[in-house]
């Protein structure tokens, strides 16, 4: 098989998605793609870019596992967006992205390297793919795809510290969430 970037991207992702972001050195992420740490160079530039490209490639998958997730019906309300969008994010088979997410978040906050340009890059594709699910008749998508994410990361990442009930109380309180 010839390696190029679209090869290697899916072989990359796996490993990232098993091990985080913490061991992604050159090497093992050159092992798990079956080459060498120089290949990955060359085909990437650097280390900074294989990241931002890797990240990017991941967000696309994770946007492409929620439309699989959520196909069928068309929401009829930002309430049933948020609903159906919380009940994918917490299933066993999401929880490597939501991993990596934090992982994201936390290296974006320590100044990584490649980080915080990831991260501003899936953020605005996983918001222009939110604003494509608001309902038809929403009177503002762009604002109601920003007031939802908020929602989704502030439940995510209260569930993902074992505070699920504190995500569901304070969404059941500001009538977002029917009991």
């Amino acid at each position: 098989m010839q390696l190029s970037r679209e090869t290697l991207l899916p072989k990359l992702a796996a490993h990232v998605l098993e091990h985080g972001l913490g061991g992604a050195s050159l090497r093992p992420l050159a092992k798990a793609a079956g080459t060498s740490d120089r290949m990955l160079i060359y085909h990437f530039g650097n280390k900074e870019t294989l990241i931002v490209e890797l990240l990017g490639y991941l967000a696309a998958l994770y946007s492409a596992a929620l439309d699989t997730a959520l196909a069928g019906e068309p929401v009829t309300s930002r309430q049933e967006c948020l609903t159906r969008i919380l009940a994918e994010g917490t299933k066993p088979e999401m929880q490597a992205f939501l991993v990596l997410w934090w992982d994201i978040v936390a290296g974006s906050a320590r100044g990584v390297p490649g980080y915080r340009d990831a991260a501003r890059q899936m953020m605005a594709r996983l918001l222009a793919w939110l604003e494509g699910q608001m309902p038809a008749d929403d009177p503002d998508p762009a604002g109601g795809a920003r007031y939802l994410m908020t929602l989704i990361e502030g439940a995510l990442m209260l569930a993902a510290v074992g505070h699920e009930d504190t995500a569901q109380q304070g969404l059941l309180a500001g009538g977002l969430l029917q009991a």
